[in-house]
């Protein structure tokens, strides 16, 4: 994010300087400038931003003089300034040339600049020498510590001498200011002359000698308006004249600045004129040791090019055939940049031989100079197997950061083209380079669908090295994209094809790609798989076998013995006699099986034993448990199952049998819902236990005995007053104290009621606990009643009684004498009762 601030800071503070710069230009209505970047021209008055064309996006840089460089001059110089500036724009303007700087948009005047757009530059060759005169501050990145490689010079030179050769003898013009600041090298290196500010056109009539108008170097004019005299040839001084072999000494002197120690000309002269006149009269006796600094091939036309008689300078086209330019480097470049006059075969041709160049040439020069170049054949399917190989081999060379800018954007439509089928087949060779470079989301969103075609393709080898690719970058496949895309699509290949070669790749593939998969999608999409494949042979049986051993034995993964017991082993065992397999391979196979079946045996036996101390300790807890339904068993039914245990008990068939008491189904789960018992029913069926053991432990509550009911018996009344009466008779009858006495133990209630009018005689008797009433007789009036009482009396129920008549039925004092202390007296409601 810091990083995208700086970014955004600047941009913005470069928008807003140039919107101060250019109000009202034309040139900012189509052009928008991103940064500064370089100078160039005259005095490096000219600043150069780095920007696009608003319509199309496409790259661009825009030249910009602004007119306020000039307030310190005076005003005839500042004329003399803008017209010379002016008249070179409009004479670059007017020329089509490889070797001269295009321009993409005129030059527009404002009443505070000059501006103009051209190709994507990246600076001007002052600026690579060091001289960063009107630049930005700090010094752009791009150009800090720059260095030119002894080819970019060869090259280079060679260009701008293909650019005087077209202006002397195509435009018949004269640049008449070769020097660093009007050399411009653009985005791809490429050198391009600038600068026609001081430019002398042929005056003479086509078919005569061309002539050339002389304007006298003019001390009284500020240095800015002239050429600069570090490159003016001699013969402006000497004999007032000019020629092509002007330039050509021009040339000669920024071949010297090139190679020599700070870049300093050979005379630094400067502005001064009067040193410049005697540099001239020493320059007759040039001595070789001054040109020691140029390279040997070159020293001696050097020396040629700066000789002080015009006529013995070499033209631009015996310069380029001098053994200096007689490089492969050289030659290669200049190949690239012709190739748009070449047939596809001539193309080939020089595309396989590339690659050996390549790995000689400087880093730079491939990614700015012969890049572009090879990028341009993209558009030419035919081609691209050819160009493919040497944009990969530079790639291998480049920094992720160069690939992503330079080299990956390029290659995105080339990855979808199918036809021909050897684009593919190059992208799977050089998979791992592309892998390694390439960001995650270009992976995803580029390299794996580019992946999935060519596993669809009809080619073997293509799906091999796919297939040997995959595993590689499985990290970066997500889990959908690996469930729904490139598992079936394997599966499907595996399948299909008729070539065993391929399908045990798709074996190998799928056993490295385990180790990305997780336990279910192994044994939901894997497992279930390998048993459909229809062939037998032993290379895939083994491949098979493998995904088996690293799914058994990967710690993340795992068979269960539920899937090894009914879908592995159902599917291996037949495998054992197949007659194909080797030796090894048959014990490999056997192997494998042995140890599935160990394994179950172990897993399963150690879930029964689990479970079958689950039910031993149910049963000890229920035999522990009072029981209040316990059936008793006779001696010859508990003989008779003890018998049958004996004949069972060899089977293992305790749990079955119905001798033994059934497990509680709240308590302890029965044998098949304890299959697969998870922790938390296994914490429950202990929880429960453990409250099992506490209820054991208790003593057993005693019972409280209920208070006994007393049953109240009827009373007969028959018996009680025939024995009532008996008693009467057996006692003395002159006894009244006795009676009176006796009279008192019983209760006498006013709402009593006799509806006879007979008085009968009554006495106590205590047996257990109950009355007995007594009578001696009944005497009956023609009066009836039902129960309690007569019909005829009930209206008289309120009346007081008087129940004096029952005094002598009752007993004598001395007769209930020994009872009277346990005679119950009766409330008036159980005396209706007896007599109801």
């Amino acid at each position: 994010m810091e990083v995208f601030n700086k970014f955004y800071s600047s941009v913005s503070n470069t928008v807003s300087q140039l919107s101060g710069v250019l109000p009202g230009n034309p040139v900012t209505r189509e052009f928008e400038a991103t940064q500064f970047i370089a100078s160039a021209g005259p005095g490096l008055l000219w600043k150069v931003y780095k920007g696009y064309k608003k319509s199309t996006k496409q790259e661009a840089s825009i030249f910009v003089f602004e007119k306020k460089q000039l307030d310190r001059w005076t005003k005839g110089d500042r004329d003399i300034m803008l017209e010379t500036l002016k008249r070179g724009i409009v004479q670059l303007t007017k020329l089509r040339h490889p070797q001269i700087l295009t321009v993409q948009h005129s030059l527009e005047e404002s009443r505070e600049s000059l501006a103009f757009a051209t190709e994507p530059i990246f600076a001007s060759l002052a600026n690579i020498l060091g001289n960063t005169e009107n630049m930005p501050v700090p010094i752009p990145s791009h150009l800090a510590n720059y260095k030119l490689y002894e080819l970019e010079i060869k090259y280079g030179l060679m260009q701008i001498a293909e650019g005087l050769t077209f202006l002397h003898n195509d435009v018949k013009l004269l640049h008449r200011n070769i020097c660093p600041e009007s050399i411009i090298v653009n985005q791809q290196g490429a050198w391009k002359i600038f600068g026609f500010d001081f430019c002398v056109a042929n005056q003479s009539a086509s078919g005569s000698a061309p002539f050339w108008p002389f304007n006298e170097y003019c001390q009284a004019m500020h240095p800015l308006t002239q050429p600069l005299l570090d490159y003016l040839a001699p013969e402006n001084v000497l004999s007032a004249t000019h020629s092509p072999s002007s330039d050509i000494y021009s040339l000669g002197m920024v071949i010297y600045a090139l190679h020599s120690t700070g870049h300093q000309t050979l005379g630094s002269v400067g502005t001064d004129y009067t040193k410049f006149k005697r540099f001239v009269n020493e320059i007759r006796q040039l001595q070789p040791s001054r040109l020691s600094c140029v390279a040997d091939g070159l020293r001696e036309y050097v020396k040629l090019m700066l000789n002080v008689t015009p006529e013995l300078r070499p033209d631009p086209h015996q310069f380029l055939k001098i053994s200096y330019f007689e490089d492969v480097g050289v030659k290669t470049l200049n190949y690239l940049d012709s190739l748009f006059q070449w047939d596809n075969l001539q193309k080939s041709q020089f595309y396989k031989g590339l690659p050996q160049i390549i790995q000689k040439m400087p880093h730079r020069i491939c990614i700015y100079r012969i890049l572009p170049c090879l990028t341009r054949e993209f558009v030419n399917p035919p081609m691209v197997p050819f160009v493919l190989p040497n944009v990969l081999l530079i790639a291998e060379s480049s920094t992720k950061e160069e690939f992503i800018k330079y080299i990956l954007p390029v290659l995105k439509p080339v990855m979808l083209i199918q036809d021909p089928i050897q684009i593919l087949l190059i992208f799977m060779q050089k998979m791992e380079l592309l892998l390694k470079l390439t960001p995650g989301e270009e992976v995803k969103s580029d390299i794996l669908p580019m992946l999935y075609r060519a596993l669809e393709s009809d080619a073997q080898q293509i799906q091999e090295l796919c297939l040997s690719v995959l595993p590689t970058f499985a990290s970066l496949i997500d889990y959908p994209a690996m469930k729904n895309a490139l598992l079936p699509r394997i599966k499907k290949l595996c399948m299909t094809t008729n070539y065993i070669s391929v399908r045990v790749n798709c074996l190998l593939c799928l056993g490295k790609l385990l180790e990305h998969l997780d336990k279910w999608l192994v044994l939901d999409e894997i497992i279930p798989f390998l048993p459909q494949i229809p062939s037998r042979e032993p290379a895939v049986l083994m491949g098979i076998l493998g995904i088996y051993k690293l799914a058994l034995s990967h710690s993340k993964l795992g068979i269960t013995k539920e899937i090894m017991a009914t879908k592995v082993l159902p599917f291996l065992i037949p495998l054992c006699v197949e007659n194909g397999l080797t030796l090894n391979q048959f014990n490999a196979l056997v192997t494998l099986v042995k140890q599935m079946i160990s394994k179950v045996e172990t897993e399963h036996r150690a879930k029964l034993e689990q479970l079958n101390s689950i039910q031993n300790e149910s049963k000890s807890l229920e035999h522990n448990l009072p029981s209040t339904a316990d059936t008793l068993v006779s001696p010859e039914a508990a003989k008779t199952s003890t018998d049958l245990d004996k004949v069972f008990s060899g089977l293992n068939m305790d749990t079955f049998s119905h001798s033994q008491p059934k497990e509680k189904p709240d308590i302890l789960p029965t044998m098949n819902e304890s299959r697969n018992l998870s922790i938390e029913e296994k914490q429950r069926i202990a929880q429960q236990q453990e409250t099992v053991r506490k209820f054991s432990h208790q003593p057993q509550p005693t019972a409280i005995p209920a208070p006994p009911k007393q049953i109240r018996k009827p009373v007969d009344l028959t018996n009680s007053l025939l024995q009532s009466n008996l008693n009467q008779f057996l006692k003395p009858t002159n006894q009244p104290s006795q009676q009176s006495t006796s009279n008192q133990s019983l209760p006498t209630t006013t709402n009593q009621y006799n509806p006879t009018g007979i008085t009968p005689n009554y006495s106590y008797q205590n047996f257990d606990n109950q009355l007995a009433l007594t009578s001696n007789a009944w005497t009956t009036s023609p009066g009836n009643f039902n129960n309690k009482w007569a019909n005829n009396q009930t209206s008289q129920s309120n009346v007081k009684q008087d129940w004096s008549a029952f005094e002598s039925l009752l007993p004598t004092a001395n007769s209930n004498q020994n009872t009277n202390n346990n005679v119950k007296k009766l409330t008036d409601n159980e005396m209706m009762d007896l007599l109801s």
